[in-house]
């Protein structure tokens, strides 16, 4: 299918468009409001932190006012203030955005039955998917969770972030879409698939973790040269790594050519992982004047892709008179 068959009738297009009208006047009410807070609040604190420098001066050696250690303490809280005087100045514009983003999704997405919607939760299927999929991790974030039903089958999608802390700086170990849904036949153990690790990470997996999970090979040299496919059941893994998942992925490779998407099967658990930086549901800048065909139609051309292509995936280990069924 493609995504026009996704797109709403002429009707449900008209009650959009109108909806539009009515943010517009919104967004623009939001803009004219930030556009007087940022400044104020901004201001308001770069005035009392020049006069809390001024004052430390007084008591500062001659050759280290504006630079001396109370000074330099200040000026990093300052800094910190700043970015949280900046994010109340814009509060506005997020919740403007929010509000019409609610409302908007459950219309656009008309397809999904059951449709639910929420923001920065944790998603419920978060806590079955498998670690191996993503390696170790200690912080996460979340951004839209959509879950619904689609084609028969249940699911959950949210935008997820998930990160190791090392000492001030974080190392990313996925950013993307993760993709919850039930399986048509359940694979009997763990199966992932994901991009080909280093013999570093390789070799400290084995150390700390993963050890326990034997790799197969697909036999296609370009699938193999970018996937690794891990699994506790190799019997049962290697026809669906060689045939279906195989299949899977490599269309996968052409749909989402920026990093290799990532797949796994743990029961009747099926994860589909798609890397990627953009934001899938966000609405354009508050300055920007929000467009159906410009920035509506293509949130709706997204979430088809990801759910025609969870709907290919989650097949993989079924027969062929189950998935006739």
């Amino acid at each position: 299918m493609e995504a026009r068959d996704f797109m709403p009738d002429e009707a449900v297009i008209a009650g959009i468009r109108a909806d539009l009208e009515t943010y517009e006047s919104e967004r623009r009410a939001a803009r004219r409001q930030v556009g007087w807070r940022a400044p104020v609040y901004l201001g308001l604190l770069a005035a009392v932190v020049a006069a809390l420098a001024w004052g430390f001066n007084d008591f500062a050696d001659p050759n280290e006012q504006w630079r001396s250690t109370p000074h330099l303490y200040l000026y990093v809280c300052a800094f910190i203030a700043g970015m949280f005087a900046y994010w109340m100045a814009t509060k506005p514009a997020r919740d403007v955005q929010q509000t019409f983003r609610e409302h908007l999704l459950p219309i656009v997405f008309g397809f999904i039955e059951d449709f639910r919607y929420q923001h920065e939760g944790t998603p419920a299927s978060f806590d079955r998917l498998p670690r191996e999929a993503v390696g170790s991790f200690d912080i996460q974030r979340f951004d839209d969770v959509v879950s619904g039903k689609y084609e028969g089958f249940v699911f959950e999608l949210y935008e997820a972030e998930l990160a190791n802390k090392q000492g001030k700086s974080e190392q990313t170990k996925f950013k993307g879409v993760v993709l919850a849904f039930d399986t048509v036949a359940p694979f009997p153990g763990l199966l992932v698939a994901t991009h080909k690790a280093n013999m570093v990470t390789s070799f400290f997996r084995g150390l700390f973790g993963d050890g326990d999970l034997e790799e197969v090979t697909s036999g296609i040299p370009a699938l193999d040269e970018n996937y690794e496919f891990r699994t506790d059941n190799a019997a049962a893994a290697q026809p669906l790594v060689t045939g279906r998942l195989a299949q899977a992925l490599q269309w996968l490779g052409e749909a989402w050519p920026d990093e290799p998407a990532r797949v796994a099967l743990h029961g009747g658990d099926g994860f589909l992982l798609l890397p990627a930086k953009k934001n899938f549901f966000e609405l354009p800048p508050i300055s920007v004047p929000l467009d159906y065909r410009q920035h509506v139609e293509p949130i709706i051309a997204d979430m088809a892709a990801m759910l025609a292509t969870a709907a290919l995936v989650r097949k993989v280990g079924a027969s062929d008179d189950v998935e006739a069924a």
